[in-house]
């Protein structure tokens, strides 16, 4: 049975309009908010809202920012058992003049020949941005950096960012290397979700190893603003980027810019967007758990349709004075077979402010759907068949 992916049931988000969001006519324009980074990406942690973007999907190079896609690895091979935080590797001619002291980059200093814990290596990459210690993990888990980097892309996908590729462990200059703003704002909320007990190491003010004293290289971390993560990375022909997270008053954002010019105005620039994501939005709840969002056809089933509704209260934040109108969407494979249990992920709920996507949010039925009569089962399949061939 052939299927399509298309919305069926398209809706105006009604149950706001009463809500302070909605401005009356004649009401002043909220006022656009720009940024002078070329590509940027806000999003919410808690509910997920996309609150800013601008040619989020550019492709460029990561530089240092591969590293946070180097320690997702890292960090996903010790929850499975895989690798231990006291298993040493060795420092390889490669690693110690590709990364290390012979190379002028940013390095933890580690010794030709040597071998290091995994624990160091982390907080050399996380505070230092190290590039031998990338390269040491690279080849001590995977035989070869090129083989690591085989790795990072194939969980990247697995991830579903979709737009990077990587081709060493460490960001440095190769062609070949990509990602885009996007991707790196939700590798950043994935690493924070999935191990905060790693995630901590990237807060950490300096990194005392081997009788070498060095401090984190996100000046954000020192400035007391509520900023506890992540890193910094500059391309030639590029410019300076910077991702980041912080957390105040209750709230969590995560932040990938680039583009920009100077060291110093991505240190501003960082700051300013992080400062007014935490005073420009308010949240809203669209709907309850549990609350219906739409119908599914169903074939060959005892009934034709199914209701969706969502499994989790579905929040967004939206700008204070929003002028915008709510939409939403639901998308899902047409249609629904059975047999077909209640529960069962079935879609995707699209909410807009405006022409802006917020979220999406999974949808599920509502209750079970058990197979038709020989009647209703023929009469699907003709409708089908009609629908296909106009």
């Amino acid at each position: 049975m052939r299927t399509r992916l298309f919305s069926v049931f398209t809706f105006i988000v009604f149950l706001i309009s009463a809500a302070s969001s909605v401005c009356a006519p004649g009401a002043a324009l909220a006022q656009v908010f720009e940024t002078k980074a070329k590509q940027a990406y806000l999003i919410d942690a808690e509910t997920g809202t996309v609150l800013f973007a601008k040619d989020e999907t550019a492709p460029l190079p990561p530089a240092s920012l591969a590293k946070l896609m180097t320690m997702e690895v890292v960090f996903d091979t010790i929850v499975k058992n895989e690798l231990t935080l006291d298993t040493e590797f060795p420092v390889s001619e490669h690693a110690w003049r590709t990364g290390g002291a012979p190379s002028g980059t940013s390095t933890m200093f580690a010794a030709l020949n040597s071998r290091v814990r995994v624990t160091d290596l982390i907080q050399g990459v996380t505070v230092q941005l190290a590039n031998d210690a990338c390269i040491i993990l690279g080849e001590g888990m995977a035989g070869s950096e090129e083989a690591f980097a085989r790795r990072m892309t194939a969980r990247a996908k697995e991830l579903g960012l979709t737009g990077s590729a990587f081709y060493n462990a460490t960001g440095l200059p190769q062609p070949q290397n990509t990602t885009t703003m996007r991707d790196l704002a939700l590798l950043a909320r994935h690493i924070q979700t999935s191990y905060p007990e790693f995630f901590r190491y990237y807060s950490q003010a300096e990194f005392e190893w081997n009788k070498i004293l060095q401090r984190n290289r996100n000046p954000l971390i020192s400035a007391n603003i509520g900023v506890d993560g992540f890193a910094t990375g500059f391309a030639e022909g590029f410019g300076f980027s910077m991702v980041a997270t912080m957390q105040k008053n209750g709230r969590r954002v995560f932040l990938a810019l680039g583009g920009l010019a100077t060291d110093k105005e991505r240190v501003e620039e960082t700051r300013r967007v992080l400062d007014w994501s935490m005073t420009a939005f308010e949240k809203k709840r669209l709907f309850e758990a549990g609350d219906a969002v739409g119908d599914a056809s169903v074939y060959g089933g005892s009934a034709s349709h199914v209701t969706l509704v969502t499994r989790e209260p579905v929040d967004v934040l939206l700008p204070v004075n929003n002028m915008e109108r709510l939409s939403a969407k639901v998308i899902y494979r047409w249609p629904l077979t059975v047999p077909l249990e209640a529960g069962r992920e079935a879609g995707t709920l699209k909410i807009w402010n405006g022409e802006r996507l917020l979220r999406e949010v999974p949808v599920e039925t509502a209750a079970a759907v058990g197979e038709g009569s020989l009647t209703r089962r023929a009469a699907d399949a003709l409708q089908e068949l009609l629908f296909f061939w106009l």
